[in-house]
């Protein structure tokens, strides 16, 4: 009972307290879906609005995206590289924040941005770059210190609020930008990131570390245990566990429903504006209330329901669902001109859009071995958002020479494929495989002498 008290308080380390890490982890994820809801959202409407065709819109989201499909290129060096007395990726964490908070002040000093796409391409493409660092070692850290009863619950949260910083980024920054300009708009928009820098500095991941370099502490003796020491060890780690078979399906099935994220992430701001002729002020209103009604029940129940009915059983009923949405809609565009027919698909497709985020999160993090977390999780969501790469630019191919039913109809086929992969994913026999992996190792290998 002391131990269930001492985990519902705030301490100064993420692996002491339950309530530290769930706060923590939901302001750094609010940080990521703020310069989201702009880039991702509310630039493409606004640019539907000023006649920019959906192959240009679709090709400054298929760039912007880019940066997050090759996390995979720096979470070894997080891995293999970090000032252990502050953390094993907790500096990491900040460097991504700061770069964070640089480049999305940059992108309101672009000139000339809605004549100017190449400009805004760049600074939404570094935009990207460092949210996407600062989601690798962010996700490196949440595998690092939330033990595997959390994960779910952790996850419900860190999703839901990540959406809910999406969809207020969106609606706000719409509103600004028609009110007071693009310039002005985001700069405003930047001083909430700012404000989130307090939480990675405020907490240490483990007791006795530094929370700044100047600062009194140590590195810690997990950390030091966890920490690998060379580009062997990593590269010989992670092919050890992903060369299972559950990690392959996985792996390939992250892909597949990374091109229906693309899709519908890119489709909305173009279809409600050019086909529904609905204004990006009006797009961006619906779009967040939708979100922000997913975002509360993803962080309320979403975990919840992953934890009570099984990983794999909610993957499966939430892909189903989402089949079942798209595939009607796309047989009844009669019915598009009929405002609730559009808000109930709208909010329908953002609630398990959400809640299978949240079970894809969970169960990427529960196929990864701590030994190379970060670089494992970030194999599987670089998989996924390669996929929303490819989505983004089909988007625009297959808009060129389809109506819009034929493209709702492709769009489908991404979520059933992922069903018929699931049946080849065992959750428990991964567990067991990467559990002797551990133990195998802590018999193979010599304790090494680490100095800080």
């Amino acid at each position: 009972m002391s131990k269930l008290k001492s985990s519902l308080k705030f301490k100064r380390s993420l692996t002491s307290s339950a309530l530290s890490r769930y706060f923590s982890f939901s302001a750094l994820y609010i940080a990521q879906g703020i310069p989201e809801g702009i880039t991702f959202f509310a630039i493409p409407a606004w640019l539907a609005v000023n006649g920019r065709s959906p192959l240009e819109i679709a090709s400054f989201v298929g760039i912007i995206i880019i940066p997050w499909s090759f996390k995979i290129l720096v979470a070894p060096l997080m891995d293999r590289f970090t000032y252990l007395a502050m953390g094993r990726k907790r500096p990491w964490v900040i460097f991504g924040q700061l770069g964070l908070i640089i480049s999305f002040l940059s992108i309101g000093f672009v000139p000339d941005p809605k004549q100017n796409l190449v400009g805004l391409s760049i600074v939404g493409f570094m935009i990207s770059f460092f949210g996407a660092f600062q989601d690798v070692a962010t996700d490196g850290m949440a595998v690092d210190v939330i033990p595997v009863d959390e994960q779910a619950r952790a996850n419900g949260l860190m999703w839901g609020t990540k959406i809910i910083g999406t969809s207020l980024s969106l609606v706000i920054g719409t509103t600004l930008i028609n009110k007071i300009g693009f310039t002005a708009a985001i700069s405003s928009l930047s001083i909430a990131v700012a404000l989130i820098m307090i939480v990675p500095i405020y907490f240490t991941e483990r007791p006795g570390e530094k929370n700044m370099p100047w600062s009194k502490g140590q590195a810690n003796k997990a950390s030091k245990g966890a920490q690998l020491r060379s580009w062997s060890q990593i590269l010989r780690s992670l092919y050890r566990v992903l060369k299972l078979k559950s990690s392959i399906v996985f792996g390939i099935a992250s892909f597949i429903i990374g091109i229906m994220f693309g899709f519908m992430d890119t489709l909305f701001p173009i279809f409600s504006v050019q086909e529904l002729g609905w204004t990006n002020t009006y797009f961006s209103q619906v779009f967040s209330i939708s979100n922000i009604v997913a975002g509360v029940l993803g962080m309320s129940i979403g975990g919840y329901l992953v934890d009570y009915f099984g990983k794999m059983k909610m993957l499966v009923s939430y892909l189903a669902i989402i089949a079942v949405l798209i595939g009607l809609f796309a047989f009844a565009s009669n019915l598009w001109s009929n405002v609730i027919f559009i808000y109930t698909f709208i909010v329908s497709y953002y609630i398990f859009y959400t809640f299978l985020s949240i079970a894809t999160f969970a169960a990427s993090m529960n196929l990864c071995w701590k030994t190379v977390a970060a670089t494992q999780f970030t194999f599987y969501m670089a998989l996924s958002n390669m996929g929303r790469a490819s989505g983004s630019t089909l988007l625009g191919i297959l808009k060129t020479h389809f109506s819009w039913e034929y493209v709702f109809l492709f769009i489908t086929l991404s979520p059933i494929l992922m069903i018929v992969l699931m049946r080849f994913v065992n959750f428990d026999r991964h567990r067991k495989k990467v559990e002797s992996f551990t133990v195998l190792d802590k018999v193979l290998l010599k304790p090494q002498v680490i100095k800080d």
